[in-house]
């Protein structure tokens, strides 16, 4: 019998021919048009995760801290005294793309009700972000149109957004990423799971109605951008804030009444994904009724139902009997509360509509028992990175303590140093955190632009002991040139520097949520990229003993070029850590705090310009191998700055990241609007490596003189050689100064240029027409 649906029809929901057929066999039979649209979305890759999750069963998700691993709505650890976080990323590429606003602005919601599903009180939202270049108009849109977007929601909702990065490159001129953090402190007793139990208990849809918007957002997610999909508006989704914000206090006092037995957000495929994985994670099935659904819209059919991304809903199973006083809570709070379904034995998802069976599927053919793709790995590196490796500084221009040759002119370090300050990925991002109230609730410690993590004041919850100075840092972390050259390298780095951003505020980091943003695993260097990655993250995290509880996989992040070519982005797996702060009133911020103040360098001289932002904003070129974590030194270099900090010896800390040890100085001077003078040990290295050369495992901090003789004490017993002295904090009136062995002056710039540069690159390439 041949199949109800044209090629182009079963393509169209993002099934290949194989994976019908496999349906075809499950169901005994072919499906009717919303089943199939059913298995399209639950079978797409950002539901099923069926090329990437075989690599992410290499993750350790365990530890003494963790509560609730991967496989909920989000991840939950143990801060002590009874208090409890939960914290996941996820992303909102394609939707971004293609409406900004409204992409990352539903990304926003989507992650708080991952939060709030389990029970917890949202109290911070971070995010990743990476565009093309500025000099793009293009880009200028979609790049204001996200920033407005996250601002809109968060703002609202009422939630601080206290953090993040924001990186340009052109590898994301059509397919711009948006990942979206958020956290909260957990309000209920018991932790709200989403496996559905109890037979004959009653199904309940809540929150707002179902539209026609955002339909089959799941599918479109798991595709390459073209020329078609780009203006496929329907599959993005629209958002109410203010209702979201009435969903989580109902939703927290609904959890409160012990009458919900499980809970799931109608995130990505809707009504098909929450009723099939409760089903499927309960071993049980539900029947819902279509026609007891709340809408906005008239005429809609099962598969519009089904396929529907309307935002800031819900799916409960409450205990039988308790459903009216859940269904008040709601109504109380202006919500739609109906009685929708039942958690039958059978396991299997059943649809009702107009009193007839719409569509009827084992729940675990859906949730659980998907297509799960086993790829071939390369045996070797590919031929761009072996290519790449190659590269070294031997071929740059000679330099020396003046500058060097670029763009067949000599160029001062000074002006290095301000071409840097004023490369977007590197300059303030004021004009991204200006737009976020990140002070709303009144529990931010550091604002945003104030040190390399944000830390979050914990406040008491009902029940629990007062823990005010208690508080939270999160940071989310990806340097995806580095991933790009060397996947494997690359990821390790990107955890690595997570902890580290989460110790120079005083942070002990506790575990990880990651969103993996890669190009088409059906490539094979797509795929050697994803594999290679995810063995990073799982030996770096096993290295600094912070578990992943969960995250996100983004994949099919490419655009199609005029030929039809896949253009992926850079691998960027964007790691986002949660640590935790014994006393909220021993932190610390990146800018200089006292004039006298002795400058240190934590970490090694072992240096490369490989893959770092100097040769490619400067000399224009992507090569080189990037730096190695040892993570021995790593785990030896962090402990010394928190421990420094919890002395309370350390006045600021920074890491040194993109733009290395003159950029990290740099930028410690303009947040404290103190200068620097710097002296540089003999070397017979490159000016440049010195200068702008970068490596793992190095934090730049000022330490009060009164703490010089234990400081160091201290530091020759935790570092031995690794570390060193280099200069002194001057006072507001003086410039960066940076000294050879021989007394050069090789850098001396003012603050004030510097300021100048830094922060108003981004404003300034806003202004072209």
């Amino acid at each position: 019998m041949s199949a109800p649906f044209s090629d182009r029809e079963i393509a169209d929901e993002g099934i290949k021919p194989e994976e019908y057929e496999e349906i075809v066999k499950r169901l005994g039979r072919h499906p009717n048009k919303a089943e199939l649209g059913m298995f399209g979305v639950m079978w797409s890759e950002h539901c099923c995760y069926k090329n990437s999750r075989p690599l992410l069963k290499q993750f350790p998700t365990t530890g003494e801290r963790i509560l609730v691993g991967p496989g909920e709505n989000a991840g939950v650890v143990d801060l002590g005294d009874g208090l409890r976080l939960a914290f996941k990323i996820e992303s909102h590429n394609h939707p971004s793309a293609v409406e900004p606003f409204q992409g990352a602005a539903t990304g926003v919601g989507g992650i708080l009700r991952d939060i709030f599903t389990m029970g917890a009180r949202p109290i911070a939202i971070l995010n990743s972000l990476r565009f093309g270049s500025l000099d793009d108009a293009k880009t200028r849109r979609l790049f204001a149109g996200v920033v407005e977007g996250i601002a809109h929601y968060g703002n609202c909702v009422g939630v601080p957004t206290v953090g993040g990065e924001v990186y340009f490159d052109p590898a994301y001129s059509g397919n711009p990423l948006v990942n979206a953090m958020a956290l909260g402190l957990m309000e209920t007793p018991e932790i709200i799971k989403s496996g559905a139990s109890g037979v004959g208990n009653p199904v309940l849809y809540v929150g707002s109605t179902t539209g026609r918007d955002g339909m089959g957002g799941a599918s479109f997610a798991s595709a390459e951008l073209s020329d078609r999909s780009i203006d496929d508006r329907p599959a993005v989704q629209v958002g109410d804030p203010f209702l979201e914000k009435s969903l989580i206090e109902a939703c927290l006092e609904a959890f409160k009444t012990g009458a919900v037995v499980a809970a799931q957000d109608m995130g990505a495929a809707g009504i098909t994904c929450s009723t099939s994985e409760m089903a499927a994670k309960g071993g049980v099935g539900i029947e819902l009724d279509l026609d007891k659904i709340p809408v906005r819209e008239t005429g809609m059919i099962p598969y519009e139902y089904l396929l529907s991304e309307s935002q800031e809903r819900m799916l409960f199973v409450a205990h039988k009997g308790r459903e009216g006083e859940l269904i008040d809570i709601f109504h109380r709070w202006g919500l739609h509360a109906v009685v929708a379904g039942i958690v039958i034995e059978e396991p299997i998802v059943r649809i009702l509509f107009k009193g007839e069976v719409a569509a009827e599927i084992p729940a675990t053919a859906l949730a659980e028992n998907t297509p799960i793709y086993h790829r071939e790995l390369l045996q070797e590196p590919p031929e761009y990175a072996r290519k790449a490796w190659e590269w070294t500084a031997d071929s740059l221009p000679p330099c020396n303590a003046q500058g060097i040759v670029s763009n067949w002119r000599q160029k001062s370090w000074n002006e290095i140093l301000l071409q840097l300050l004023d490369t977007p990925t590197i300059a303030s991002k004021r004009r991204v955190y200006r737009q976020y109230d990140h002070q709303v609730q009144n529990n931010t410690v550091i604002v945003p632009g104030g040190a390399d993590a944000a830390v979050i004041r914990v406040r008491p919850v009902d029940g629990k002991p007062d823990a005010s100075r208690i508080g939270v840092a999160a940071t989310t972390d990806c340097n995806a040139r580095y991933v790009y050259l060397d996947p494997f390298e690359g990821a390790k780095a990107a955890v690595a520097e997570a902890a580290r951003n989460l110790s120079c505020v005083g942070a002990e980091p506790l575990a990880v949520t990651d969103n993996l943003n890669f190009g088409s695993p059906e490539n094979p260097i797509g795929y050697w990229q994803l594999a290679s990655a995810c063995r990073g993250i799982s030996e770096a995290c096993r290295e600094l003993k912070t578990p992943v509880t969960g995250g996100n996989v983004s994949l099919y992040n490419e655009t199609l070029d005029s030929d039809g070519k896949p253009q992926p982005i850079y691998p960027t797996p964007v790691i986002g850590m949660v640590g935790l702060i014994p006393d909220i009133t021993k932190v610390c911020g990146q800018g200089w705090k006292a004039q006298g103040d002795s400058i240190y360098l934590l970490g090694v001289w072992n240096l490369s310009l490989g893959g770092s932002e100097y040769l490619a904003t400067v000399h224009g070129i992507v090569a080189g191998q990037p730096p190695v974590v040892d993570f021995e030194l790593e785990r030896r270099v962090q402990e010394a700055c928190r421990y420094g900090i919890r002395q309370g010896w350390i006045n600021s800390a920074h890491d040194c990241a993109e733009g290395g040890l003159a950029v990290a100085l740099a930028e410690c001077c303009i947040s404290g609007r103190l200068g620097a003078d710097i002296h540089l040990p003999e070397s017979d290295r490159r000016f440049d490596e010195i200068l702008f050369g970068e490596a793992a495992s190095r934090i730049v901090v000022s330490v009060n003189p009164q703490c010089k003789d234990g400081w160091e004490s201290y530091l020759n017993e935790q570092l031995g050689n690794n570390w060193q002295q280099i200069g002194v904090v001057t006072s507001q009136d003086n410039n960066f100064r940076v000294t050879t062995d021989d007394n050069h002056r090789a850098i001396d710039v003012t603050i004030s240029n510097m300021m100048e540069c830094w922060a108003t690159a981004i404003e300034r390439r806003l202004k072209q027409i």
